[in-house]
């Protein structure tokens, strides 16, 4: 049992360690950890543990770490999957606090943080990417061809996307409508 505690704890260290640029830049790394490495979640799982994180109050990588330590290894789990994820960032932010207060007046440490921001948006576009692969195809789908989409999916989407975009609406009640209606057409259709 000892066992299931350290890699849950190393495994969400080296996600809270690596994460920069914050919870969507983490997705991938979760996704690498959870999915592909440990087998402690399917792909749809972690599909839905992001729906969740991103739905509760805080961040992303911190409510993963605590759902999949519940999954993994119960309460125990959760605390030391969560404290894993926090710590790096903690000692990482308390020194770069340090640097940069130090330091930033330096041209070079303004080049540092621009040249940051390109790597921050390709994790982000990376983790969008196969969460849009897993939402808006249907289960199972190898490839990309007109039968393997998942229609009604791009109908929600793009309902959602217009609504949140052109007209501004509540992303907490877009939400909701598009559940509820997905619920009533998965009943009755």
């Amino acid at each position: 049992m000892i066992e299931i505690f350290f890699k849950l704890f190393w495994s969400f260290f080296q996600i809270g360690l690596f994460s920069i640029g914050g919870g969507y830049a983490a997705m991938p790394l979760i996704q690498n950890q959870v999915v592909a490495i440990h087998g402690w979640l399917t792909m749809t799982q972690f599909a839905d543990i992001i729906t969740i994180a991103e739905m509760t109050p805080g961040p992303i990588a911190i409510n993963s770490a605590t759902f999949v330590g519940t999954q993994v290894a119960g309460l125990p789990g959760a605390i030391i999957a969560t404290i894993g994820c926090v710590l790096p960032s903690c000692i990482i932010v308390l020194t770069l606090a340090w640097v940069y207060y130090k330091y930033r007046e330096l041209s070079v440490m303004q080049g540092i943080l621009s040249g940051l921001r390109p790597v921050v948006v390709a994790l982000i576009a990376g983790a969008g990417i196969s969460l849009c692969k897993l939402a808006l195809l249907k289960e199972g789908a190898a490839g990309l061809s007109w039968s393997q989409i998942d229609w009604l999916s791009v109908g929600l989407f793009a309902a959602a996307l217009i609504a949140l975009r052109k007209f501004k609406l509540n992303p907490i009640w877009v939400m909701a409508s598009i559940g509820v209606f997905n619920v009533v057409i998965h009943i009755w259709g």
